[in-house]
This record gives C-alpha cells, sequence and structure tokens, in this order.
C-alpha cells in the first residue's frame, strides 16, 4: 500500500559480534549509530541521512581481533532488514544512479532493486592504506560492507572511483553516493512491481 510506512528490525548474534538494527526507509535521516567504531559510525550516519531514512544501530564485536566480523556482520543485518522492509516492491523506481563529489573525490553508484545480489566494487586502496577513527577502520571493509548489504537486500550495485586521493572524502562521497541513489530508486511512485517477471 502506498501509504504504508516500510521498516524492519532484526538481530544477529554470533560468536564474532552482536548486531541489532531497526532500520524506517519513509523515515526523515535520523541516525543512532554505535559500533564501537567511530569512523564506520560517521559513515552509516551519511547512509542515513542522506538516504532519508531512520537507522538504529547497535553493534558489538570481537575488535580487539580485528574489524572485519563487526563490519560485515552490520552489513549482514542492515541487509536483511533492507530486504524485508522492501517487501514485494511494488511501486518503487528499481533503478537509479549517481555522481557525488566531496572535495577531489568523485564516485559515481548505480544500482538495480533487483532481488539478484551483485556487487561491483572499483574503489581501489593500496594494502598499506592506514585506517581511519581508533579503533581504526580500514578502508578495504566498506567493499565488504556492501557485498554484505546486497546479498541480505538482493540489490544489484556498482561502485565507482572517477577520481580523488584522500581516503575519508572517497569513502564519504561512496557512502552518500550510495544513500542518495537508494533513495531515489525506493521511491515510490505506482502500484505495480516493476518488472515483466511480475516480481522482484
Amino acid at each position: 500500500m502506498s501509504g504504508e510506512v516500510r521498516r524492519a528490525s532484526r538481530s544477529r548474534s554470533t560468536k564474532e559480534s552482536e548486531v541489532t538494527v531497526e532500520l524506517v526507509l519513509d523515515g526523515s535521516g535520523q541516525v543512532e549509530a554505535d559500533t564501537g567504531l567511530p569512523f564506520f559510525d560517521h559513515m552509516l550516519d551519511q547512509l542515513g541521512r542522506h538516504g532519508g531514512f531512520d537507522l538504529v544501530v547497535r553493534a558489538r564485536g570481537d575488535l580487539e581481533v580485528d574489524a572485519h566480523h563487526s563490519v560485515e556482520d552490520v552489513g549482514i543485518v542492515l541487509g536483511g532488514c533492507l530486504g524485508e522492509a522492501l517487501g514485494d516492491k511494488a511501486g518503487v523506481r528499481r533503478f537509479a544512479n549517481t555522481l557525488i563529489p566531496l572535495d577531489e573525490a568523485l564516485v559515481e553508484v548505480a544500482l538495480d532493486v533487483s532481488g539478484r545480489p551483485f556487487l561491483a566494487y572499483d574503489v581501489p586502496f593500496a594494502p598499506d592504506t592506514p585506517g581511519l577513527g581508533s579503533p581504526p577502520f580500514d578502508p578495504q571493509l566498506a567493499e565488504e560492507f556492501w557485498r554484505a548489504l546486497v546479498g541480505g537486500a538482493g540489490l544489484t550495485l556498482h561502485v565507482s572511483l572517477r577520481h580523488g586521493r584522500n581516503t575519508h572524502h572517497i569513502l564519504e562521497a561512496s557512502f552518500k553516493a550510495v544513500a542518495r541513489a537508494l533513495k531515489d530508486a525506493l521511491r515510490r511512485e505506482g502500484g505495480d512491481v516493476p518488472s515483466t517477471k511480475g516480481s522482484l
């Protein structure tokens, strides 16, 4: 139904992490993120604010080992919430693309709410690129986050770096770009499922 608020909440607990996510797609960009990784919290804030989602993320993981488990598991749970909140995807615009600058960085994103998980990620960082924040967020982990998210949400997502030198600017531009593309693709503009198959 066009007036129904699309929302979902999920929790996941493993020996490596505990994650809880609450998501309202038709929100106002209010975000509360507490993952133990301040830079990752900052990126989740960009995702919610620029996507127009209300988002709560709580995560505790084995950061003394590595941030990988926490970041990937947040992606898994958030992706699951996104897929659940979308339901049968009736009326969504489905396709979107955008090009977002942040100072010298320029990131292009294209996505399809396809029901077929696929990630094409061309945002290269040298293996010795320093992490951001404390505890550090390894910039390579952004790819793992997006891969986990598209798996749970059933998205086809392409993220490409056009220009950029500053690690923070590149990552922030990528999160903002995905957020803006999601906001556009998830906008409801009809009542039918946008597929000749009748389902997504």
